[in-house]
């Protein structure tokens, strides 16, 4: 039975023109190339080149037969390329998911230094705990966790929800209220204000109002933006008021173009979790994204 690989050197042979060539080109021996090559033409039953003082020239037989191997072994050395397993690890992808602030405010400006890839998912919280059970998402940052016996979480923060302000508003008088501590009266000046939500989640809003008043919101925001750094944007060159996690407003806070005006009568704390799965081939990059979170956020509060 003919064995491929005579083929292989033949095509060698015939386009470097030598045995020495061949050897070189293939990384075997001399010999063994020269054995290849005269167990082909016993095969074939034709000599397949003329040898000169210089070069091996290809007989009739020879250039025939070339043409007619030539793209087939073309084709299987393009196959033998593409799925022979690479002796490079390959780079590893991470899939966390968070929302749009605590990305920005957190990982986006590492994202250049990592050693492996990330994807970023954006959602809803119930959504990113399905995913992650899933093994869509490799790590999510959340503060609700959910009924999934293959999931753990790991607390790392507490964000304390506050109402701030715009440098530019009037707060006199709701210093004094304070002071005087009538919740309706509180209540009547927060609503009087201008108002600054979000396009996708008043969740803040919603449960900071029930905290401290014992009932939903009955007022809609005056402006409703993407997200909360366009809050915080906003606010910091004009006047108006938002509910907001602390840590995310903290470089506004310290560059004194937002201020917090009430923490509430009761504070209003979310634990932010490392939610992942309990087994992960991706332990090592996971426990990367965490080292940053735990560094950025320490350094906020």
């Amino acid at each position: 039975m003919v064995n491929l690989e005579w083929f292989r050197t033949f095509k060698t042979i015939y386009e470097t023109g030598s045995l020495t060539g061949a050897a070189e080109a293939l990384y075997v021996s001399q010999p063994g190339i020269s054995l290849h090559l005269s167990s082909l033409e016993a095969y074939v039953g034709h000599k397949l080149f003329d040898r000169s003082s210089r070069k091996l020239i290809a007989t009739e037989r020879g250039k025939l037969l070339y043409n007619y191997i030539l793209e087939a072994l073309n084709k299987l050395e393009v196959a033998e390329q593409h799925f022979h397993r690479s002796t490079e690890a390959e780079r590893p992808t991470v899939s966390v998911g968070m929302c749009f602030e605590t990305f920005q405010f957190t990982l986006e400006p590492y994202l250049p230094t990592l050693p492996f890839n990330v994807i970023i998912k954006f959602g809803e919280y119930p959504e990113m705990l399905s995913d992650l059970d899933a093994g869509i998402l490799d790590l999510i940052i959340t503060p609700q966790k959910g009924d999934y016996p293959q999931l753990r979480y790991e607390p790392f923060f507490k964000e304390r929800i506050v109402v701030v302000a715009g440098a530019k508003t009037n707060t006199g008088r709701f210093k004094k209220l304070l002071k005087k501590g009538d919740k309706q009266e509180i209540q009547d000046w927060l609503k009087s204000q201008t108002w600054y939500g979000t396009t996708g989640d008043m969740e803040h809003l919603r449960r900071f109002w029930f905290n401290n008043f014992d009932k939903r919101p009955d007022f809609k925001p005056n402006y409703i933006v993407p997200n909360i750094c366009s809050i915080l944007r906003c606010l910091s060159v004009g006047e108006g008021i938002a509910v907001v996690p602390d840590f995310l407003a903290q470089k506004e806070l310290n560059e004194e173009k937002i201020r917090v005006i009430w923490e509430g009568s009761k504070i209003h704390e979310n634990t932010l979790y490392f939610g992942t799965r309990k087994k992960s081939i991706y332990e090592q990059e996971i426990a990367k994204v965490k080292e940053i979170f735990l560094r950025e956020m320490v350094k906020g509060d």
